[in-house]
């Protein structure tokens, strides 16, 4: 393998710039990490503790294995809309008895733990990771069932958590629930769909109504206990495979379980057991990137702070270089490499891209794509020599691949340049922004101009004057709300990505993400659509 060498300079004010316009960034990262962390404020946190309750990551503290990593994803989804951040749930991978687990653990802090729009998106996102990387699920549940006063919006989509919960078990992929509450009506589904329960006595509660639900509906006269208490599920319904004493037992008899799953990963190991650790500091990546996103930056920067060994075998270096291709190991697994160096993606990168893409999938190697694109050149002289074609060509290429795709928006992802590099709508493994990346179909000055030009054409056609002042104050409007639509935290919280990360963790995200991956099978795929040429 070939070392990447370095020309980052620290001393420098360009790298002192960089620097601190990314930790503004993550700062505001820190905030809404915090209106997560605090659920649904200090007066609800206090009352669950109170009644001798732990708080969903107090669970999963628990549940997964000592010292090790808890990787969280969507962390501050629903920012910036009316729903709490965090969206009333944490997900995220770890360990238990050494398997990588996707958990899922309500947090009854904020409205009960119901189940709103923003929360539904990341569960079932949560489920669509399980499902693609052969992942165990474990749920830890405690939810008012749905959100009633946004109930239209979930009520239809809702469904598919309790089908994907079977097909994950039809899959082979086991499903663990402990319900450390009340689990009502919806909720109620999650335990009744999962292939091992446990309830805790005198805690747990599942029912599809409770008790003024069913005296209104049948007349009955009943009570939580008789109706679905944890007792009554473990002796007389069959419903509890397990009757746990408290919530620390609990979670004993889910990390019991998933010890007797006699899990096996499918996936390669990692091909070097104790790989290299990169040969630069990772803070020096807080300086890489300019606080100008119209800057270009070189990416084996990024990369000589990730890969093992700072080590990188650059695929057709010559050819194409806007876009950084090669090979290379993240924490001792094979990957392929593409990165964007300067922007914009002519043919000559596109058609590198494709090529490389196939040779990954003959090999069964995963990708890494790291996205700093403005999109494809435009301009008639690129139309001429087939910019279309040759973007399809990579495009096809990225749809078709099936080796596992990591991407990570370093930056700047417009236009088709963001389908180029597997974004969201290209269903890569995991997706993770840098809190200074933005995202949109072109950047806001040039979406304001364009806008201007079309509004120029059209009063010329009528034969009427051009206002410019209200021109100036329309390119304003939108480029302010271009500006804050595109921004890392917002599309964060719309769950555009799996969440928003220190470029100091890209390593350990990425490794950690690669051993989950390897828990099913890596295999390229054995053909690919018609390619134009």
């Amino acid at each position: 393998m070939s070392t990447l060498d370095s020309a980052i300079d620290p001393t420098t004010p360009g790298y002192a710039a960089n620097r601190a316009a990314l930790l503004e960034r993550l700062a505001e990262l820190d905030a809404a990490l915090d209106q997560a962390r605090a659920g649904g404020g200090a007066k609800y946190v206090s009352r669950h503790h109170a009644r001798g309750k732990l708080l969903p990551r107090e669970r999963i503290e628990l549940l997964v294995d000592a010292d090790s990593p808890f990787l969280e994803l969507s962390p501050v989804a629903a920012y910036g809309t009316d729903f709490p951040v965090g969206a009333s749930v944490v997900t995220g991978i770890g360990v238990v008895e050494g398997v990588e687990c996707l958990i899922v653990a309500n947090d009854p802090t904020v409205r009960g733990g119901a189940v709103n729009p923003w929360s539904l998106a990341k569960t079932r996102r949560a489920g669509e990771i399980a499902l693609a990387n052969r992942l165990p699920m474990v749920n830890l549940v405690e939810s008012a069932g749905a959100d009633l006063p946004t109930q239209a919006e979930i009520f239809i989509p809702g469904g598919r958590v309790f089908r994907d919960l079977t097909r994950l078990s039809a899959a082979g992929i086991p499903t663990v629930s402990v319900v450390f509450g009340n689990a009502t009506a919806g909720g109620a589904y999650v335990p009744g769909m999962s292939d091992h329960v446990i309830m805790i006595r005198d805690r747990s509660q599942v029912y599809l109504a409770g008790p003024p639900l069913v005296k209104m509906a049948t007349g009955e006269i009943t009570d939580d206990e008789s109706l679905g208490g944890a007792a009554m599920h473990a002796g007389t319904s069959g419903l509890a495979d397990y009757l746990a004493e408290d919530e620390r037992d609990g979670i004993r008899l889910a990390r019991q379980c998933v010890r007797r799953l006699n899990w096996r990963k499918r996936g390669p190991a990692p091909r070097t057991a104790v790989p290299q650790p990169p040969k630069y500091d990772l803070e020096e990546l807080l300086g890489i990137v300019s606080s100008d996103l119209k800057v270009p930056f070189d990416p084996r920067e990024v990369l000589a702070r990730i890969l093992d060994g700072s080590d990188f075998d650059e695929f057709k270096p010559a050819y194409g270089d806007s876009l950084v291709t090669g090979w290379g190991e993240l924490h001792g697994y094979p990957v392929g490499v593409l990165a964007n160096a300067r922007g914009v993606l002519f043919s000559a990168e596109a058609q590198k891209a494709a090529q490389f893409i196939q040779l990954a999938n003959a090999s069964d190697t995963p990708l890494i794509f790291l996205q700093n694109t403005t999109g494809y050149m435009v301009g008639t002289e690129y139309e001429q020599r087939g910019i279309i074609k040759h973007g399809a060509l990579m495009i096809n290429a990225v749809s078709n691949s099936t080796v596992p795709h990591l991407t990570v928006n370093l930056g700047a992802s417009y236009g088709a340049g963001n389908y180029g590099m597997c974004g969201r709508a290209y269903e890569p493994r995991f997706l993770f922004t840098w809190p200074n990346a933005k995202s949109a179909v072109m950047g806001p000055a040039q979406l304001a101009g364009v806008l201007s030009i079309v509004a120029r054409q059209a009063a010329a056609a009528r034969g009427r004057d051009y206002d410019e002042e209200s021109d100036a104050a329309m390119r304003m409007m939108v480029e302010q709300q271009i500006e804050s639509q595109s921004g890392a935290l917002f599309l964060s919280g719309r769950l555009y990505d799996d969440g928003v990360i220190d470029p100091r963790d890209t390593r350990t995200v990425l490794g950690l993400c690669l051993s989950a991956i390897h828990n099913g099978p890596v295999q390229g795929a054995d053909g690919f659509g018609v390619f134009r040429h």
